[in-house]
C-alpha cells in the first residue's frame, strides 16, 4: 500500500494539473455531434480551448455562457438557459453537455435545475440531449472531470432495462467499452481492433479515436464535433454481451451501468506490460468463446523478447513520473515490472487507485514537488507531460512525453501505448532515452598536472 502524501501548500508551482472543465469537454468531444458548453467567463473556455487546440492540433467545438461581472453576482440562470436554446437552435446538436467552472460553481449555479427550466421553456428541443455536470475547476482534475460527465451520460441518456425493454446478451457480438482520458485516439484505435479479432463488436464511450483523430473531412467547418459515438447507442448498451471498463477513474460508471442494464461489468485498471494485457486477452477470449489469433499471440512473444532486450537498461532505474492518477498508475506498473524504481510519484488529484500502487509513497502535488523528490532520490529519467519538459532540464535527465497536453511534439495525441504492441514500444522508448542521454558512466581521468578547461558541461538532451 502506498502512502498518501496530501498537498501542504497554499499556491501551485509550475502546476501539473488541467481542470476537471477539460476533462468533461473531452468526455463530450467523444460524442458525435456534440458539443460542450462551460457555464462561466469566456476566459474560462478561450483558456480550455487553446490546450485542446495545442494538443491535438484541430479545430475544436466549445461554447461558453460568457458571465459577466453582473450575471457573477446577480444570478446567471438566464445564460445557460438561453445559452442551450441558441446552440440548439443553430447548430442542431445531437448532445449539449453544460459544466460548470469555479466561477459558476463559487455563484452557486444549479445547472441541473437549469437545464429543467430550458426543457419546460423549449420543448421543441426535447430532441437534443442535454447533460449537466458538475466540474469545479478549483477541485480534481481532467480524469476526475471525464469521469463526472461520463457518470452523468449515462445516468441521464442510458434507458433502464425495465424500461426499454433490453436484454443483456440480446445482441451476442456487441461490447460496451468505458475508456479513461489516459488512452489516446491511437489506443482507441488499437483497442478496436484488438476486440474485433475475436469476432465482436466494441462500442466505445467515449470514441475519441473517430472525432479527434486528426483526418480531414469533407466540411469546411462544422460547429459540433464529427464522428464518435452515436448519441443513440446509447438505447443499445443494455443488449450487450458485457462491458468492459478500462481505468480505475471509471469504477463508478461502470457500476451504474451495470445496475441500470444487467450488462456485467469487467474491470481493468490499465493495459500497460505484460499482465495486464494477458487479463484483457483472457477476458475476450472467454467472452467471444474463441482461442486466441495466431496473431495476437506472436504480438505477446514480440513484448516478451522487447522485455529481454530492454532490460539491462531498465532494470534499477530510477524513475520519476509526474501524471493524473490512472496513467500514474499503469506507468508505475510498467517500470516496476522491468524491475525499475519509481522514486518520485506525483499525482494531480487524489484517488483510490493510487493506494495501491507499487512505490512507497504518492504525493498529491505540481511539478514543484516533482523536481524537489527527484532531485533528492536521484531520479535518471522522468515521464510527464509537456510541462514537465522544463523540470527535466532543471533535473538534468531525460523525458519521456506522456499524457495531457503534449505541445511540443507532433503526433503526440495518436501515440500507442496499450496492448502487447505499444506496451513494446514504450519499453524501446524509455531504453533508447537511457541509452542516448545516460550520464552515468565511468567517469573521465584527467591527470593533476593536465590543464583543466574552463568549463566541464554534461550535454544533455530532452
Amino acid at each position: 500500500m502506498a502512502e498518501i502524501l496530501k498537498r501542504n501548500k497554499a499556491l501551485s508551482v509550475s502546476p501539473l494539473k488541467a481542470s476537471q472543465p477539460m476533462g468533461g469537454s473531452l468526455a463530450c468531444l467523444g460524442f458525435d455531434r456534440a458539443i460542450p458548453m462551460l457555464h462561466g467567463s469566456q476566459g474560462c473556455t478561450a483558456f480550455a480551448k487553446v490546450f485542446f487546440v495545442r494538443h491535438f492540433r484541430e479545430p475544436i467545438p466549445l461554447q461558453t455562457t460568457a458571465m459577466d461581472q453582473s450575471s457573477s453576482v446577480l444570478g446567471a440562470d438566464e445564460n445557460v438557459i438561453e445559452g442551450l436554446k441558441a446552440i440548439a437552435e443553430k447548430s442542431n446538436p445531437a448532445l449539449i453537455a453544460v459544466l460548470t467552472t469555479g466561477l459558476a460553481e463559487t455563484q452557486g449555479a444549479d445547472v441541473h435545475r437549469n437545464v429543467r427550466e430550458f426543457r419546460a421553456k423549449y420543448p421543441e428541443f426535447d430532441h437534443v440531449a442535454v447533460v449537466a455536470v458538475n466540474t469545479p475547476d478549483f477541485t480534481g482534475s481532467v480524469e476526475t472531470g471525464f469521469a463526472a460527465t461520463l457518470y452523468e451520460i449515462i445516468k441521464t441518456l442510458v434507458p433502464d432495462r425495465a424500461a426499454a425493454g433490453t436484454r443483456p446478451g440480446k445482441r451476442q457480438r456487441q461490447v460496451n467499452v468505458l475508456v479513461s482520458p489516459m488512452l489516446t485516439p491511437g489506443d482507441l484505435e488499437a483497442l478496436r481492433d484488438l476486440i474485433e479479432q475475436f469476432n465482436l463488436r466494441p462500442v466505445l464511450m467515449p470514441d475519441l479515436s473517430d472525432s479527434l483523430d486528426g483526418s480531414l473531412t469533407d466540411d469546411e467547418f462544422s460547429p459540433v464535433t464529427i464522428g464518435g459515438t452515436p448519441v443513440s447507442a446509447l438505447a443499445t448498451l443494455g443488449d450487450a454481451k458485457a462491458t468492459l471498463v478500462i481505468g480505475a477513474s471509471l469504477r463508478k460508471s461502470g457500476e451504474l451501468l451495470q445496475e441500470k442494464t444487467g450488462v456485467p461489468s469487467h474491470y481493468f485498471d490499465h493495459l500497460y506490460g505484460l499482465q495486464a494485457n494477458d487479463a484483457l486477452i483472457m477476458a475476450l477470449s472467454e467472452m467471444s468463446e474463441l482461442p486466441v489469433p495466431p496473431r495476437i499471440e506472436r504480438q505477446r512473444a514480440q513484448l516478451q523478447d522487447a522485455m529481454l532486450d530492454t532490460h539491462f537498461m531498465l532494470g534499477q532505474l530510477r524513475v520519476a513520473i509526474a501524471a493524473d492518477p490512472d496513467q500514474l498508475n499503469a506507468f508505475a506498473h510498467l517500470v516496476q515490472g522491468m524491475g525499475g524504481e519509481v522514486v518520485a510519484a506525483v499525482a494531480a488529484a487524489n484517488a483510490p487507485v493510487l493506494a495501491t500502487m507499487p512505490v512507497a509513497s504518492v504525493k498529491i502535488g505540481d511539478l514543484e514537488d516533482l523536481e524537489l523528490i527527484a532531485r533528492e532520490r536521484r531520479a535518471q529519467l522522468l515521464i510527464g507531460n509537456s510541462h514537465a519538459v522544463d523540470s527535466s532540464e532543471r533535473l538534468g535527465i531525460p523525458i519521456l512525453r506522456a499524457g495531457f497536453p503534449l505541445y511540443d511534439i507532433i503526433g503526440g495525441y495518436q501515440k500507442t501505448w496499450i496492448g502487447y504492441r505499444g506496451s513494446r514500444q514504450a519499453l524501446f522508448d524509455l531504453a533508447n532515452l537511457v541509452i542516448n542521454c545516460a550520464h552515468e558512466g565511468i567517469a573521465v581521468y584527467r591527470s593533476p598536472f593536465a590543464q583543466k578547461p574552463e568549463s566541464e558541461r554534461q550535454p544533455s538532451c530532452h
